[in-house]
């Protein structure tokens, strides 16, 4: 599923295409994707303005003239392609072939500035709704996320107190959405590596006894908000089937220092460790041995 880099990017490729535009023409060519969609879907989007066009952790959010918010996640393989005047492009595109003709082209958003959006889901695990702009915190999907780990809400003393008194593995912690929203496998393994801590490290360790930050708590934090910003300059990772809306693949997976690397030597300056692989929480972990600890 992609992470926070690779909507992100998709967000980044969107934006030219909808942001300040009208939606003329909206195409539901069937009635779910893993949830079924809004009543009167179509209906309620055409003639409408894209206001702005968001992201909160792995979701997207189009504000609309009338209100409303349209939230998309794109699920396990969910993309976008972008076209314009016989010209295609896929913001985040995908390692895997889209599907033949179509075939799994879902819905169908006409732009008035000329472009037609489509959004394409093989396995259709992805998923819109439309919420009004003034019960978006109230929404199931988005009311128990923390905070977005490149906003300012996201710092030592905040992660410091999420940790505090947890029993788990620092690891499972940072992948829990509650914890911090958007940061998944993959950048979790990266970040720990970069911060030098091990995954298997007790989550409570990152705080003292007064639920405040320590040096290791600082160091991750940093870690983890270099690790995003570089992975979305990129472009993101392209594993199994992410790619950019420009139809170009992410690149960050290039620059992986403990991800998918079973065996390799570790990057770590002085350091004679080879990158190990453990399963937690029914997830595979690369990590160091060595260095991180």
């Amino acid at each position: 599923m992609p992470e926070l880099p690779e909507v992100e990017t998709v967000r980044r490729g969107l934006a030219p295409a909808m942001e300040g535009a009208r939606l003329v023409k909206v195409e539901a060519r069937r009635p779910d994707l893993r949830f079924p969609f809004p009543k009167d879907f179509a209906k309620r989007l055409a003639g409408q303005t894209v206001t702005g066009l968001g992201r909160r952790a792995k979701y997207l959010l189009a504000d609309l003239s009338s209100g409303e918010v349209l939230l998309m996640h794109l699920g396990m393989s969910g993309s976008f392609r972008v076209e314009k005047s016989g010209e295609s492009a896929t913001p985040g595109e995908f390692h895997y072939p889209r599907g033949e003709a179509g075939k799994h082209d879902h819905v169908i958003f006409r732009m008035s500035s000329g472009y037609t959006v489509i959004f394409n889901d093989p396995r259709r695990f992805g998923f819109m709704k439309l919420i009004p702009r003034g019960r978006l915190e109230e929404e199931p999907h988005l009311a128990p996320l923390g905070p977005e780990p490149l906003g300012n809400r996201f710092d030592a003393e905040t992660l410091a107190q999420s940790l505090a008194g947890k029993k788990t593995s620092l690891k499972a912690a940072l992948s829990d959405q509650k914890v911090v929203a958007g940061l998944g496998n993959i950048y979790v393994c990266e970040a720990l590596h970069r911060s030098h801590l091990s995954p298997k490290r007790k989550a409570s360790t990152l705080a003292d006894r007064k639920s405040g930050p320590n040096d290791m708590t600082r160091s991750l934090v940093d870690a983890i908000r270099f690790v995003l910003n570089e992975a979305i300059k990129a472009g993101g990772s392209s594993l199994r089937d992410h790619r950019q809306t420009t139809g170009e693949l992410g690149y960050f997976q290039h620059h992986f220092r403990v991800y998918d690397r079973e065996g390799t030597n570790c990057t770590t300056p002085g350091c004679k460790g080879k990158i190990k692989r453990i399963v937690q929480t029914g997830r595979s972990t690369f990590y160091c041995p060595v260095c991180q600890r």
